[in-house]
């Protein structure tokens, strides 16, 4: 099976031949402090590779789907396959949810990823096709994104008191019940909203502007403006605020009121902490993730497009 193998030093993945797929902790460069356990940070890796070319050492993963399998036992027979670790770039196939999964395993590395569609939606990822992949590689145009850094804390009684996550999409907190949460706002050191009664707010990155966030009716941002987008979830107060973009360097913070109450879980793409006290966002540039896009297909232009689809 076309799963991952010995991985990053320092990832936490999933080692061996006979591995299968990161967990989501694994994946996700997540630090977790239970009460009595001691834990740290894992390091990041030092910046990018300076050249991308004609690579003659490819490393190609795919998803559990059939589709995405059977192409990945093709290519890997036609193109060669090393372990993610040795790879120059890394050929990820599947849909969305496997390209960020890719992303976050190799998160530090490094090493450019470039997606083709063997999944269902496909947004971040290349037209399928089984010939010519060296001379698509070499053509590729590079879109190089950051994450998002969320620090979360637990509130009293909580079974984590600490979760520290890396997040591509977006970071949102969402009510556990019934009863609508109550988040003070505080954005830079300055709190912007004492009170906002809703179901939940994020902040996405501009990668991941266009789904969650959009869907929230949130703001499609381009990959070049630099921006964050903070967007509420069926918001009652204030009334008519629709949220805000936020310069790049922001940092924000949610503070929850009335936690047990009002319990509020916090997540960073699919790493969740519930019962959260506060969560501080901030972008993290020490991160850059390199992804690889055909010509006419780049990411920019993408979420340029999606801005007029109707």
């Amino acid at each position: 099976l076309c799963h991952w193998g010995a991985t990053y030093s320092g990832s936490g993945a999933a080692t061996g031949e006979n591995a299968s797929h990161p967990s989501h902790e694994q994946l996700s460069f997540v630090w977790r402090k239970r009460k009595g356990a001691e834990g740290c940070t894992p390091k990041v890796g030092q910046g990018v590779k300076e050249a991308v070319g004609m690579s003659e050492r490819l490393s190609i993963v795919a998803s559990d789907m059939p589709d995405a399998q059977s192409a990945c036992t093709d290519l890997r027979a036609r193109y060669g396959h090393v372990e993610p670790a040795e790879a120059e770039i890394i050929v990820a196939l599947g849909g969305d949810g496997f390209m960020l999964q890719t992303l976050h395993a190799t998160m530090g590395s490094g090493t450019p990823v470039y997606g083709m569609n063997r999944g269902t939606v496909g947004f971040l990822m290349n037209a399928f096709s089984d010939g010519d992949l060296r001379e698509r590689l070499s053509l590729a145009k590079v879109a190089e994104i950051n994450p998002l850094r969320m620090l979360a804390e637990g509130a009293a009684g909580a079974t984590e008191e600490r979760c520290e996550a890396l997040a591509i999409n977006e970071v949102a907190l969402l009510r556990e019940t019934r009863q609508a949460a109550k988040i003070r706002v505080t954005i830079d050191g300055e709190v912007m909203f004492e009170e906002m009664v809703c179901d939940g707010v994020m902040v996405a990155t501009p990668a991941g502007s266009t789904a969650y966030n959009h869907s929230a009716h949130g703001p499609i941002v381009p990959i070049r403006a630099r921006l964050l987008a903070l967007t509420p979830v069926a918001v009652f107060r204030p009334r008519r605020w629709r949220g805000a973009l936020l310069p790049y360097e922001a940092n924000v913070r949610f503070d929850v009121l009335e936690q047990h109450k009002r319990p509020v879980s916090a997540t960073a793409d699919h790493v969740e902490m519930r019962d959260v006290a506060s969560v501080d966002v901030s972008l993290a540039t020490d991160i850059a993730l390199r992804l690889l896009y055909d010509p006419g297909h780049s990411l920019e232009e993408r979420i340029v497009r999606e801005q007029f689809a109707v």
